[in-house]
């Protein structure tokens, strides 16, 4: 158990250093994405390991691994699930195992009962997520860091802890990005 959680640790690790790499290049220091983000830094470091959790859990199941295409985000343990699973009962069971593990908060379910979706289509959504992430950081009235962005069959997801003045503008961003088709908005507010 010793190795596991080691591993765990340095996974994490590595992820807060990239995530510090990212704010150096969007924001100019790595401080930035600190300052700005709305959660604290036991929170986002929790959040990265539900995420890692989750996509653990699901390359241990079996079924799940070799039959559904699954993301996992996690923000302030609120946990958005997309993709796709063949039949209902593979859907609630990867619903089941995001649920079991400690502090999730709530999960918002949104697989659908589909095949895999192709790369191609992998691919444009994450077009769409770039072209949505640099308008948000071209808006001033908005804290770009501290929104999560997530396209899955060109249905935008935003995630943040936002003041309702923000989610507004992100989300007429999003709606007004080309190839979206659907804007879900899971903020939670500030005011």
């Amino acid at each position: 158990m010793y190795k596991h959680d080691l591993r765990i640790f340095l996974l994490l690790a590595v992820a807060a250093l990239l995530q510090a790499c990212a704010a150096a290049i969007v924001g100019g220091a790595a401080g930035v994405s600190v300052a700005t983000d709305k959660r604290t830094t036991g929170t986002v470091i929790e959040d990265q390991s539900i995420e890692l959790k989750a996509l653990r859990a699901f390359s241990d199941n079996k079924e799940i691994s070799d039959k559904a295409h699954l993301n996992v985000t996690s923000y302030n343990t609120i946990v958005l699930v997309t993709g796709e699973a063949p039949d209902e009962a593979l859907r609630q069971q990867a619903i089941d195992l995001v649920s079991s593990i400690p502090k999730v908060s709530h999960v918002h379910n949104e697989i659908t009962i589909a095949a895999p979706s192709s790369s191609m289509s992998r691919s444009s959504d994450s077009l769409i997520t770039a072209k949505v992430k640099t308008q948000l950081i071209a808006e001033k009235n908005v804290s770009s860091l501290s929104i999560k962005v997530v396209t899955d069959k060109g249905v935008v997801y935003l995630m943040g802890m936002v003041s309702r003045l923000e989610a507004e503008i992100a989300t007429e961003i999003a709606r007004q990005t080309s190839g979206v088709q659907k804007v879900v908005m899971l903020f939670e507010y500030t005011d």
